[in-house]
């Protein structure tokens, strides 16, 4: 089970997990909760953000764009 945040201000919501190595600023970031897949984290930045979509490094099995 990981955390996992979603980018705020980005035209591009890209959704990743805690441990993502792409150095994310928190700032910019709305936490989504914890979850045992990108699936359902990628599902639930979507209510906000309609364009969310996975990061192809952290979540990569959720990157369709």
């Amino acid at each position: 089970m990981k955390r996992y945040y979603v980018h705020k201000y980005n035209s591009n919501h890209e959704v990743h997990r805690e441990d993502c190595s792409t150095n994310f600023d928190l700032s910019n970031m709305m936490y989504l909760g914890i979850y045992s897949n990108c699936t359902d984290a990628v599902r639930e930045a979507k209510r906000t953000y309609p364009d969310a979509d996975g990061c192809r490094i952290c979540s990569s099995e959720c990157h369709t764009k």
